[in-house]
């Protein structure tokens, strides 16, 4: 009797260890810091496909979007942050609100699909953006570039998508270098960070875009190989993005891999270790 009831009181202390350990977890998720692993491309080179990195959710404050997301096809998840925090959903609020700098690499919900993004944030409410000749201006006034030499990579698959790099001296074949101009931009406000080139396209003229008061303006910095708010969120982009649905800002690359998987620890790549995120 005394053996049945000490398994059976170990059974409850491991219970209660897991429900603590889920719900501190949770607490961690949803206030502090949240996991993020890059999918894309459309931040090369600030951000390469399979880095990993912690989201600062302390930055901006919170709103409905702070709830986690668990979405797990393969487990029959799909848990939304609306289906959390959806009461708080619509006022374009914040708790203890603070406004994101130009500059800042911010997460965000997708205004229509909900899937989490990651981005540059180029324009604030009331400004006024637009791209010519590939060069973005911010109200009027052209930011100010220079030549930062050639990015290169090997053109394989990368991540766990398998996506192959577009090449601004493509097409390459496998393991070939797959090459893009690069570019060192400076926003009005002296942040600097560099841009990719893949060739001309329709995102490098663009119409006016005027920011909404209590929204933001976000660009790719793979300017050629990203669906941002060049293109309204109705035609698939980004549109302009509510205050409420900022998630938080990446500061640091935690570790990277380059493999199909964060597991595969023989394709980490330790030039990317506790890497600040300009």
């Amino acid at each position: 009797m005394a053996t049945e009831e000490k398994k059976s009181g170990g059974i409850v202390e491991t219970i209660k260890t897991i429900v603590y350990a889920l719900l501190i977890a949770g607490v961690f998720r949803t206030f502090l810091f949240q996991p993020f692993w890059i999918p894309s491309g459309s931040m090369k080179d600030t951000l390469l496909i399979g880095d990993f990195l912690f989201v600062n959710k302390m930055a901006y404050g919170y709103s409905y979007a702070s709830c986690p997301s668990i979405i797990a096809p393969r487990f029959g998840l799909n848990i939304d942050a609306t289906d959390i925090c959806g009461i708080f959903d619509g006022d374009n609020k914040r708790l203890l609100g603070s406004e994101p700098k130009r500059g800042d690499v911010v997460v965000f919900r997708h205004p229509v699909s909900g899937r989490d993004f990651i981005k540059r944030l180029i324009g604030l409410p009331g400004d006024k953006i637009q791209v010519k000749g590939g060069l973005l201006y911010i109200n009027g006034t052209p930011v100010k570039v220079q030549d930062a030499g050639v990015f290169e990579e090997v053109a394989e698959e990368q991540g766990p998508q398998r996506l192959r790099p577009r090449c601004e001296n493509g097409p390459v074949g496998d393991g070939g270098i797959c090459k893009k101009s690069r570019q060192r931009e400076t926003l009005p406000n002296g942040v600097e960070h560099d841009i990719l080139n893949i060739g001309n396209q329709g995102s490098d003229n663009t119409s006016v875009y005027t920011v909404p008061e209590g929204h933001f303006f976000f660009m790719g910095d793979n300017r050629d190989n990203s669906s941002d708010s060049r293109v309204p969120n109705i035609a698939g982009g980004v549109g302009f993005v509510p205050f409420e649905n900022l998630i938080g800002r990446a500061d640091r690359v935690m570790f990277s891999s380059a493999g199909k998987s964060m597991l595969f620890f023989w394709t980490w790549r330790s030039d990317r270790f506790f890497k600040a995120i300009d």
